[in-house]
């Protein structure tokens, strides 16, 4: 097995970039979902409520990010030195967290965009977030991401989604930072810890996918129903971890693709490098 591709996705729920290697971080890969958008009561917002999100181009720049809307425009946000943003309490799921509040020309260009009122934000490094209490085996922490560091995902599990469906759908869907080739379909679902390169990662616990894998990545739009639809008929927790529901902190009808990661060694991975089940 080896790394086919490498993501990281700047902001939560907008548009991704594809990297030859990145560096590995307490929180996850370098630069993933530091910068999050938030309703006007500071929760999060993502592709669930607007799927236009993922057409937002989000760039990494010295000192801070620079937002391309699909018709061009663009904006930067500079939050560093830290003191010149405000900081506020902000949710992510269940988790609440410090973060840098963007000036008001980026968070009126966000809520233009959006048609509502929208705050950016960043976790700066003194935030502390960590994961699931479940898995966690002293102070691991995590970025803006929903629940883990880290989301991988086979090409042979996709291939067999793929084989089900009327039409097929890209890895983008799932939003994952790193894809596996050369594993057999779903054999994801009995990883307990593997090495990409020089790295050793953990394996938590399944992904519980939702309705951000209806969007088309490169529209922006719905679809409808599918893959989830499709997935709900042969992925559901129920059916894959009968015994391990608890253990796994699933609920019987979450719907499962892909696996999550904690880093627990290591600096860098590459696109290339072997992947080794270790357990």
């Amino acid at each position: 097995m080896w790394v086919k591709n490498i993501f990281v996705y700047p902001v939560k729920s907008l548009k991704g970039i594809h990297l030859e290697s990145s560096r590995i971080t307490p929180r996850g890969l370098l630069n993933d979902r530091r910068y999050m958008i938030t309703d006007a009561g500071f929760g999060h917002v993502t592709q669930r409520e607007k799927a236009r999100l993922a057409l937002i181009d989000a760039s990494p720049i010295s000192g801070g990010i620079r937002l391309e809307l699909p018709n061009g425009e663009t904006k930067e946000w500079l939050h560093q030195p830290s003191g010149r943003a405000d900081r506020k309490k902000v949710t992510v799921w269940s988790s609440t967290v410090d973060a840098l509040i963007a000036d008001q020309p980026t968070n009126a260009f966000l809520s233009e965009y959006l048609g509502k009122t929208v705050f950016f934000c960043y976790m700066p490094e003194d935030s502390y977030r960590q994961i699931n209490e479940c898995f966690n085996r002293g102070n691991e922490i995590v970025s803006f991401a929903d629940g883990y560091p880290l989301l991988a995902i086979t090409t042979a599990s996709l291939e067999n989604l793929n084989g089900r469906l009327e039409e097929s759908v890209g890895v983008e869907r799932f939003r994952p930072n790193i894809v596996i080739e050369g594993a057999k379909e779903f054999e994801e679902d009995s990883w307990a810890r593997i090495r990409v390169g020089d790295s050793v990662f953990r394996v938590t616990k399944p992904c519980a996918r939702c309705v951000v894998t209806t969007v088309d990545q490169s529209s922006g739009i719905r679809t409808g129903r599918e893959p989830l639809k499709t997935l709900a008929d042969f992925r559901l927790a129920k059916d894959i971890f009968p015994d391990r529901l608890d253990e796994l902190d699933l609920n019987s009808n979450d719907v499962l693709f892909g696996t999550n990661l904690v880093p627990e060694s290591g600096s860098n991975i590459k696109v290339g490098d072997p992947v080794e089940v270790l357990g």
